[in-house]
């Protein structure tokens, strides 16, 4: 069935290149009445399904499928201008435009210019997410693109920043934070993010030298908005994985955006070396509504309902490892069953009050209560083995030797009720040349957390450890912890022009925290400088950032709570330098950046799988520092691709750790963070198929080097083995039915439908075995292994994504 879906695919994209015509292409910089570049300048092609928005050297390209057409630029607080244009098939314009300052809303617009300007983020062109292929479908996961970033698991939408872990990394939706779940062990577990990428308007990230308008956090921030669309829209988007339906609705002083989502990704599953009924379901609701008052007021409501559920009966598991000199195999047969859910019910309440051009305050309430659940019971009998891998011999594959006969048995009954509460005030003002911020907030965390669970391994007839033939039960957590954070913070943040190609912000932040009981003060600094050529961008950023404890550091392997536990903190600072440039007959753009992290306390952690298990008594000092490089641009014609690499060192010294060797003390000193992660390289390239505009391929190639781990339950310094690099390419063909370079569209789609495109997919197209974690057993000579536990094999899918028209 299949291989008739692909031929019928392949057949359907021979048959339409006939009907292709070439775009004509327009491209430029927008400027102000100085010279100076505008970002976020919105291009539209009247009367055409064509728009995108300038970058931050206020470059846009743009296409219009025909010969006569015009072009709309828009910034708030510009006069709008149109320009006409007459060209031939295939032309390639540049054009650049200057936009006359509107002097009502010009204080408006310079509070929003000078926070595009000054500010370390690259923006996330949001068109991209839908043609990369994700298996997992998750917004986030596109961010392994971007340079700093580092992901070695595809099924989640975790990710790790320049050294950092998943819990350094801040989330905002239109202002709101937002966290993730605390129980989840593995991808598998993991369902539908919080971002609903057919949501997004905008999006920016950040890999470090944040302002202080953003929380305390030590990575990252990525920066969400749900905005008001340009139109009425209804998009459905389904695939052998996930479905998901969008309505977007605009009247003249509201907009509503609603979305509904749903995943079951057991076709991915079912292919791991763990065999069995998977049955994962997870689904979510998103509505957004804004209403306008006054030109000056308007209220928005955000509202949430995220919920799901992985249930899985495991049968048997194979998995084979080692050298060709040395080949083991592990067989496990299994008894028992696995079922985690997880519920979130969100909302928050935005009220927007502007009562003079030059000042926007905002008024934000948020509220969130997540039930997550774990309930296993899983025997496992396994036979580990050494076979025979001489492929000369007659022998090949059988056993040579018998490593181990027993049983293991996990068994765990947990449940965390999560409730957050916070309140926050921001407020922007322009004086002249420079923008003032302010901001106060309160948020208010209830953790009630009861945790049950235990396990033991049978190796040849007896139990490890053998204590005169008890049963000795091991890592066993038997605790209810309750407990009430509450975290009062404030900033302060001025963007100061210089000149004309200097600006200059400073800023500053202070949080209390209930559960330290500590006053944090948090400076920042940012300077960006733009030569007269207008196509360089230098920036400097240096900062303390300091991340309150929350109830995941403060919480050890035992599930014990140390209530005693200090904030984090990093001392941080980087030079960045971008370029565009004109090359292979297009516009490129090259950003890099090399940073220099320094903690004098930091809470160490180990990592197994999703889950980290900090060492909540302990505490270490380290460090952080490499470079990030990113050239992307339009490499083949009218599509852009990205290409990145980074290199990265991250060290910490746990304080006073120590052990004896052949009765000497023996102090470890620096060792691998978990997440030093030497070399990350990632490619996002597009291409036409058979030079056909409504055609394309879209390749996403990711490597990651080694990363080091121990096992579970022991001390750092026995952190002395490496995950394998993780390598993984995935592609994936389009076909877009009712592309503007189509001469002859298909009646009945072209009268209900604005856009109709089906993907062909190809997960892991390599079919590479990428190691996630390990299961560590021991042998009858008490001798421990770990064997790999796989991320998923080679994938198929099918995804169709279409637009009707209102």
């Amino acid at each position: 069935m299949l291989r008739l879906r692909l031929t019928l695919f392949l057949l359907i994209a021979c048959c339409s290149i006939l009907f292709a015509q070439p775009l004509v292409r327009v491209s430029g910089i927008v400027y102000n009445e100085e010279k100076l570049p505008l970002s976020q300048v919105t291009v539209i092609v009247l009367g055409q399904a064509q728009s995108t928005i300038t970058d931050e050297f206020g470059v846009y390209t743009i296409y219009s499928n025909s010969k006569t057409f015009s072009i709309k630029y828009s910034l708030l607080g510009y006069q709008q201008q149109t320009l006409k244009f007459t060209e031939h098939s295939g032309a390639r314009i540049t054009r650049q435009v200057i936009l006359t300052a509107n002097i009502n809303e010009l204080e408006q617009v310079n509070i929003t210019d000078k926070q595009n300007q000054l500010s370390n983020t690259t923006t996330i062109n949001i068109s991209d997410v839908a043609a990369m292929p994700l298996v997992s479908g998750n917004f986030e996961t596109m961010l392994k693109t971007l340079p700093g970033v580092s992901t070695n698991n595809e099924l989640s939408a975790q990710y790790s920043v320049r050294g950092g872990n998943f819990d350094e990394n801040l989330i905002y939706i239109n202002d709101v934070e937002i966290n993730r779940p605390v129980l989840i062990r593995n991808g598998q577990q993991e369902g539908l993010s919080f971002i609903n990428a057919e949501l997004v308007s905008k999006a920016k990230f950040s890999a470090g030298g944040f302002e202080a308008r953003y929380g305390d956090k030590l990575s990252s921030v990525l920066d969400i908005k749900y905005d008001r669309p340009d139109s009425n829209q209804l998009i459905l988007s389904t695939s052998l994985l996930n479905t998901s339906l969008t309505a977007k609705r605009v009247s003249k002083k509201s907009f509503l955006l609603a979305g509904i989502r749903y995943k079951n990704n057991s076709n991915v599953l079912i292919k791991q070396d763990e065999k069995g009924s998977y049955n994962p379901n997870f689904g979510d609701v998103q509505l957004m509504y804004q209403y306008e008052f006054s030109p000056k007021f308007n209220v928005s409501f955000l509202g949430n309902i995220n919920m799901g559920q992985f249930k899985l009966v495991p049968t048997s598991r194979e998995t084979q490892f080692g050298t060709l000199a040395n080949t083991l195999r592990l067989n496990v047969d299994y008894t028992g069953q696995e079922i985690d859910d997880y519920q979130t019910l969100g909302s928050a309440v935005t009220a927007t009050y502007s009562p003079k051009p030059n000042l926007v305050m905002k008024f934000i309430n948020s509220y969130f209560n997540t039930v997550e659940r774990e309930r296993f019971d899983i025997d496992g009998s396994y036979i580990f083995d050494e076979i025979d891998q001489d492929f000369r011999g007659e022998n090949f594959g059988l056993v040579t030797k018998n490593k181990g006969i027993g049983s293991y048995y996990n068994y765990g009954r947990n449940s965390l009720n999560t409730q957050t509460f916070a309140s926050e005030v921001k407020v922007d003002q322009n004086f002249d040349n420079h923008v003032f911020s302010w901001g106060l907030k309160f948020d208010q965390s209830k953790y009630n957390d009861r945790l049950q669970e235990y396990n033991y391994t049978d190796s040849a007839g007896f139990i490890l450890p053998n204590q005169l033939k008890n049963i000795v039960l091991q890592n066993v957590i038997n605790v209810e912890n309750n407990i009430d954070i509450k975290n009062y913070s404030a900033y302060i943040q001025d963007s100061y022009s210089l000149s004309n190609y200097a600006e200059l912000q400073l800023g500053a932040r202070a949080t209390y925290s209930s559960l330290s009981r500590q006053l944090l003060i948090s400076p920042r600094l940012l300077i960006a400088y733009r030569p007269n050529s207008n196509n360089k961008i230098l920036r400097f950023t240096a900062g303390v950032y300091k991340q309150p404890p929350s109830y995941r550091t403060i919480r050890d392997f035992t599930g014990v709570l140390n209530i005693t536990q200090k904030a984090q903190s990093s001392y941080n600072t980087s030079v960045g330098y971008d370029y565009a440039f004109d090359a292979f007959g297009t516009r490129l753009k090259f950003t890099s950046e090399a940073y220099f992290k320094y903690s004098d306390r930091l809470i160490p952690y180990k990592i197994d799988n999703l889950r980290i298990k900090y060492l909540a008594n302990e505490v270490s000092k380290g460090f952080a520092y490499g470079a990030d490089f990113s050239i992307g641009g339009e490499f083949v014609k009218d599509l852009v691709s990205y290409f990145r690499m980074s290199v990265m060192h991250a060290n910490e010294d746990i304080i006073g750790d120590s052990y004896v060797d052949n009765g000497k003390m023996i102090y470890p000193g620096y060792l691998k963070r978990p997440t030093d992660q030497r070399i990350n390289f990632s490619i996002f390239f597009q291409d036409r198929l058979l030079n056909s505009p409504t055609y394309k391929v879209h390749l996403n190639a990711l490597y990651g080097s080694r990363l080091p781990i121990g096992p579970p339950q022991t001390a750092r310094y026995l952190d002395r083995f490496y995950i394998p690099s993780y390598k993984r390419v995935d592609i994936g063909f389009s076909k877009d039915f009712l592309d503007d370079a189509a001469m002859h569209k298909p009646k009945f789609l072209d009268k209900n439908f604005n856009s109709v495109i089906l993907f062909f997919e190809i997960f892991n197209m390599l079919n590479i075995n990428n190691t996630v974690s390990y299961l560590w057993l021991k042998d009858v000579d008490n001798v421990q292994y770990a064997i790999p536990n796989y991320l998923t094999a080679r994938q198929f899918n099918l995804k169709l994504i279409v637009k009707l028209k209102p």
